[in-house]
C-alpha cells in the first residue's frame, strides 16, 4: 500500500515534471515560433527594404539614363552650337579674308595711284611754273622758269615788277664772265630800287623784301646757284664787321637780280635764288662777255674789278606768263637807310632818309 502511494505520487510528479516539460517545449516551441515570426518579420521587412532599394535602384537607373540622354542632348546642342560657331567663324574669317584682300586691293591701287599722280603732278607741276620771257635787245631772248615753292615771296615781287612794266628799258649793269650778269636797277648802277607804285601800289615809297635764304632763317630755300640760275641782289654789308649790320642787307632786296653763268656755291644759302634759265643760256653767256671798265673809270688802282658794260645790254622787257595763277601782291619792308645810319653813327643824326644798295 505503501509502495503504492509512494509510486502514485512519483507518477504524478513525473506526469508534473512531464507536463511542465511539455510546457516548457511548448514555451520553447512558442518562442522559436516567435522568433521565426520576428524572423520572418525581418525577411519581409528586408525583402521590402531590398524591394525599395532595387526600385530606388530602378529609379535612380532612370534617372541616370534620364541625365545620360539629357547630357547626350546637351552634348549634341555644344556640337551643333560649336559647328555653327566654326561655321560662323569660318564665314567671318572668309569674310575678313576678302575684306582683307578687298582693303589690300584697294590701298595697292591707291599707291599704285598716289606713285601715277605724284608722277604725273610732278611732270605736270613743270607746266605750271611761272615763266618770266626777258626780251633784250641785239642780244636776244632768256626763258626763266621761276620757283615759287622756294621763295614765293620772292617770286611774287619779280613778277609784280615785271608784269607792272618796271624792268622795261632797264639794262644790265654788271657783268662779270664765269661769275654772272645783274640787272634790274632803275638808277643803272646798282644803287636804285623800285617803289611801291612799281607793284601795283599808290606810293612813292621805296620798300625791300625779306631775304628767302637759309642764312636769314628761311630754311625751305635749298635752290643752288648753279649755272643758269636767277637770284636776288642785295646789299652786303659784311665787310662792315657788326652782326647787326650785316643782317640789316639781308632783307634789302627789291628789284635788282642776277643770273649765274658758272656754279658757284659760296652763294648758296645767303643769297635768295628763284629761278631757273630754260631757254637763251648762249644770250646769257654773251651778255657776260661784254666789254666791261671798272666803276671808277678814272681810278688808277689795278685792284678794281672791271665789270660794268661799257654799253649795257638794254632790257627790251621783262614779262610772266602765271599759267593762270594769281601769286598776289608781295610782302615789303621798310628799306635800311644805310647813309642814314653811318649819319648817326657820326654826328647822331636821325637814321631816315633814301635807301641805298651796296653791291
Amino acid at each position: 500500500m505503501k509502495d503504492n502511494r509512494k509510486n502514485s505520487k512519483k507518477i504524478i510528479e513525473d506526469d508534473e515534471k512531464a507536463k511542465k516539460e511539455i510546457a516548457k517545449a511548448s514555451k520553447k516551441e512558442e518562442k522559436e515560433k516567435i522568433e521565426i515570426a520576428k524572423a520572418s518579420k525581418k525577411e519581409e521587412k528586408e525583402k521590402i527594404e531590398i524591394a525599395k532599394a532595387n526600385k530606388k535602384e530602378e529609379k535612380e537607373k532612370i534617372e541616370f539614363a534620364k541625365a545620360n540622354k539629357k547630357e547626350e542632348k546637351a552634348e549634341r546642342k555644344q556640337e551643333k552650337i560649336k559647328a555653327k560657331k566654326e561655321k560662323d567663324n569660318e564665314k567671318v574669317k572668309n569674310n575678313v579674308e576678302v575684306i582683307s584682300l578687298v582693303v589690300l586691293i584697294i590701298i595697292v591701287l591707291g599707291l599704285i595711284g598716289y606713285v601715277f599722280g605724284t608722277i604725273i603732278k610732278k611732270q605736270n607741276y613743270k607746266t605750271v611754273y611761272p615763266v618770266a620771257t626777258i626780251e633784250v635787245e641785239n642780244f636776244g631772248t632768256i626763258k626763266v622758269e621761276l620757283y615759287p615753292q622756294y621763295a614765293p615771296n620772292t617770286v611774287a615781287n619779280f613778277i609784280a615788277l615785271a608784269n607792272h612794266g618796271f624792268y622795261n628799258g632797264l639794262t644790265f649793269h654788271r657783268t662779270i664772265p664765269d661769275f654772272m650778269i645783274q640787272g634790274g636797277d632803275k638808277n643803272g648802277d646798282g644803287s636804285g630800287s623800285a617803289t611801291l607804285k612799281d607793284i601795283g601800289g599808290s606810293s612813292d615809297d621805296k620798300y625791300a623784301i625779306k631775304g628767302e635764304f637759309i642764312l636769314n632763317g628761311f630754311t625751305q630755300n635749298n635752290l643752288k646757284h648753279e649755272r643758269g640760275v636767277i637770284s636776288m641782289a642785295r646789299s652786303d654789308y659784311s665787310s662792315m664787321g657788326t652782326t647787326s649790320l650785316v643782317k640789316k642787307g639781308y632783307d634789302s632786296a627789291s628789284s635788282q637780280f642776277f643770273i649765274m653763268t658758272k656754279d658757284n656755291t659760296s652763294l648758296d644759302g645767303s643769297y635768295a635764288a628763284f629761278g631757273k634759265v630754260i631757254e637763251g643760256m648762249d644770250v646769257v653767256d654773251k651778255i657776260s662777255n661784254v666789254e666791261v671798265e671798272t666803276r671808277d673809270s678814272n681810278s688808277t688802282d689795278q685792284n678794281l674789278t672791271a665789270d660794268r658794260p661799257v654799253n649795257p645790254p638794254v632790257i627790251k622787257s621783262i614779262t610772266v606768263d602765271t599759267k593762270g595763277v594769281d601769286y598776289g601782291t608781295p610782302e615789303t619792308v621798310e628799306p635800311f637807310d644805310y647813309y642814314s645810319y653811318m649819319m648817326q653813327q657820326y654826328y647822331g643824326g636821325s637814321a631816315t632818309g633814301t635807301s641805298s644798295t651796296i653791291q
